[in-house]
This record gives C-alpha cells, sequence and structure tokens, in this order.
C-alpha cells in the first residue's frame, strides 16, 4: 500500500487508542460499559463520512455498515470484523500512543514507567522489525492495539475501497462489535443483521498468521456459602466461606493445566476472580482446551473437587456452575475450507508466507462460525496485549489492510 495509507492507518489508530473502551465482565448492560460506545459513535459518523451505504449503529452497540459491489451479478458478500473494547485486565484510561520512527534495535524504554522496557527478551518479534515504526503507549497503561488495530485496518479498508470503486467486489460489511473481551462479543448480533456468506475478524498476531482453530471455552462459577458469626463468638460454629475459596484453589492443579504451565495444544484451568467474605464467597474460572473432551475433563475436575469440599464441610454450601461461551471454529470450518483458502491466497498475493496455526484463545469468530457463518481469524500485528508492553507495527497494520484488500478482489472471482 502506498504511503497515503500508512498514514491514514497511524492517524486512525492514534485516535482510536485514545478512547477508553474497557469492557467490564461483572456488568449486565449492553454494552457492558457506556464508554465503549464513544468510539462506536465516532466509527458510526466517519463511516457515514466516508459514504459507506447502511450504516448503523444498534441497540445492541454494533456498528454495521456496507461498501456496496462495484461488479454486478451473484456475487458473495464478506464482512470484516473487530471489537472495540480493551481488556479490563489492565488500565485502558489515559492512553498516550508513542510512535517510535524507524526502529533501530535495542530496548525501548517507556517514559511514564522507565520500569517498563521493551526488548527482544520480551518480545521476541521485535528483532524483525528494524527499520519500522513502533507504536507502544507510554508505560501506564495499556495500548489497545487489541483489537483497534483491527478497527483502524478495517476503515482504512472501507475508505480505500470507498474511494477506488475500480477495484472489483462484492457488497462488503462492515461490523464494530463491544464485548468481546468479555466473551459477549456477538451475543446479540444475527446473522441476518450481518448479512454475509463469509466473515473474517481481524483479531491475530503475527504478520501472516491465519487461524481457523481456537480454544473452546467455558465459564466455571463456583458459590460457597459459609456459616457467619461474630469471630468473638465462632468456635465451632463459623464456616469461613475465604478459607474454603483457599482450599479449593489447593486442591486444583497447581503444576499441571494452568495458563503458566500450558503451550501448544494443552488446555487449562484458570482461575481470574476471586472475591467475598467469610459469609460467602465467589470463584471465576476459564476452562479452555482445543478439544471438547479436554474441555469437559477440567470441567470435570472442577466439578470433582467441589464435590471434595462440600464432603468435608457439610455445614457449607458449594455450587458450581459451568456455562458454555465458545467453540474452535475447526469443527465447522473443516466442512467448508474456502474462506481459509482464500484468506491464505490473498496472504501469498501481498507477499507475505502464510503462518497457518491454532490460536491459544477465542474471537468474535468463533461464535460466529457456531451460529452457521464461517468466520476465520486475520493478523493486524498486534504483540503483548493486555498490558503495558503492548505494541504494534504500522508497517504490519498496512500488510493486513492489503490483505483484506486482496481478499474481496478473490471473493468476486468466486
Amino acid at each position: 500500500m502506498h504511503q497515503g495509507v500508512l498514514k491514514e492507518i497511524e492517524e486512525r489508530f492514534l485516535r482510536y487508542v485514545q478512547i477508553d473502551t474497557a469492557s467490564a465482565g461483572d456488568s449486565s448492560e449492553i454494552p457492558s460499559t457506556a464508554k465503549q460506545l464513544d468510539l462506536s459513535r465516532l466509527l458510526e459518523g466517519e463511516l457515514k463520512a466516508l459514504g459507506a451505504a447502511d450504516v448503523v449503529l444498534t441497540d445492541y452497540g454494533c456498528v454495521l455498515a456496507t461498501v456496496p459491489a462495484t461488479v454486478e451479478g451473484d456475487v458473495s458478500t464478506i464482512a470484516f470484523l473487530a471489537h472495540v473494547d480493551t481488556a479490563p485486565d489492565f488500565s485502558g484510561t489515559g492512553v498516550k500512543p508513542i510512535v517510535h520512527r524507524n526502529y533501530a534495535g535495542g530496548p525501548i524504554v517507556l517514559p511514564d514507567d522507565p520500569g517498563q522496557v521493551l526488548t527482544v527478551e520480551n518480545s521476541p518479534m521485535l528483532e524483525k522489525k528494524l527499520g519500522e515504526d513502533i507504536i507502544t503507549a507510554s508505560g501506564t497503561t495499556l495500548l489497545g492495539a487489541d483489537d483497534k488495530a483491527g478497527v483502524a485496518i478495517i476503515m482504512t479498508v472501507a475508505a480505500h475501497l470507498l474511494s477506488h470503486p475500480e477495484i472489483p467486489h462484492g457488497d462488503v460489511r462492515i461490523c464494530f462489535t463491544p464485548d468481546e473481551e468479555v466473551g459477549r462479543g456477538v451475543e446479540n448480533l444475527t446473522l441476518d443483521d450481518l448479512a454475509a456468506s463469509a466473515a473474517y475478524t481481524l483479531d491475530g498476531e503475527d504478520v501472516g498468521k491465519a487461524v481457523y482453530e481456537t480454544f473452546s471455552a467455558d465459564k466455571g462459577v463456583v458459590k460457597i456459602t459459609g456459616v457467619s458469626i461474630h469471630p468473638g463468638m465462632a468456635k465451632g460454629k463459623m464456616v469461613n466461606a475465604l478459607l474454603l475459596a483457599a482450599k479449593l484453589v489447593a486442591m486444583l492443579p497447581q503444576n499441571a493445566r494452568t495458563p503458566d504451565t500450558t503451550e501448544g495444544r494443552e488446555g487449562f484451568i484458570h482461575l481470574h476472580r476471586l472475591s467475598g467474605t467469610p459469609a460467602e464467597a465467589e470463584l471465576h474460572f476459564i476452562l479452555r482446551d482445543f478439544e471438547l473432551d479436554g474441555l469437559a475433563s477440567h470441567g470435570e475436575l472442577l466439578r470433582s473437587a467441589c464435590a471434595t469440599l462440600q464432603a468435608g464441610e457439610p455445614r457449607a454450601k458449594v455450587e458450581c456452575t459451568i456455562t458454555e461461551q465458545y467453540r474452535n471454529m475447526r469443527h465447522w470450518l473443516e466442512d467448508d475450507m474456502r474462506p481459509v483458502e482464500l484468506m491464505i491466497e490473498a496472504i501469498e498475493q501481498a507477499g507475505i508466507e502464510p503462518a497457518v496455526k491454532p490460536i491459544r484463545g477465542g474471537t468474535d469468530g468463533s461464535r460466529l462460525t457456531q451460529m452457521g457463518l464461517p468466520t476465520p481469524n486475520l493478523f493486524t500485528g498486534m504483540q503483548n496485549v493486555h498490558g503495558p508492553l503492548e505494541w504494534v507495527s504500522l508497517q504490519d497494520m498496512a500488510k493486513a489492510t492489503q490483505v483484506c484488500v486482496n481478499l474481496v478482489q478473490l471473493w468476486a472471482k468466486q
């Protein structure tokens, strides 16, 4: 893509990351945080200004639009999706993006917290980015490249297609979702609303990465109700729910089946939130595995530990609830690999070596594929997401933009 596209991606990305859009898993609102709509409304206005058709901000917080077809006939409609929210794991308030021009190698010290230093040791991909423009935050917040890199790429693709009607393509649907980071990104989106026959999420990492296999995911919530009484007269009477929660954690694997002890195709049980009082405690787990039998075994292990805890202290009440979140998209995409094959061809056309690898996570595409819309995942270049050392290369975002432009033309030939 020419220099003007690089400049547009940069301007869009820097504008978007400065808007705080963290989602909240404990909220029942739609979207989970109202501040996500600050970016959604901006995108709605920008799409209208570009001349996109059918632009709407839905009552469930999705921005939808169409880049109209430039060819006639029965051509498939494809969609590009990205999520506006950032992970609640780390602060996204007051993001100050910094562009490190023409990266010459060596450590990058983030000025607002000099203890935060980006190096090839904590981010090996940095070694391959000499001469590129690296964008980081300032050290006290995440950057928000996950997934505002995807948002900036899709908006640049839309602007490019709308200003170049000579590029042959069918209808291209644009969709920006809220709440992906808390597992609710497409909870209210219907396939009729999206109105596409295939889709791609822009929510991947390394350049060339093409994903059609994700984790399958369940959520586990354990509620422990103890017996509360004044601690001065508690002997033989109190049952401390917090102590029982600690016992439950100790009963679960410590040196296996945890995020910090697994890699590749290994799944895990991850305790990500614990709260409560001596009267009542609640533990939140995420269960992940590429295979459904592996996922089921993680759930059974958690249930078994809860049953053992309950048997050891019958005066307490231990409730374990496991609910489905999303499933490995591979189970459906293997029935029709055309969206994957065209994605790989579009990457090759951009002069990039495709890297077809499973992702140790999930995307909105996991749910959409399960709903019946094949939705593999494309790279954006984002690295070290969900923390202060998050970064992205401007040139990597431009490469993803080119792949998307290639994709719409390949689909027009189908």
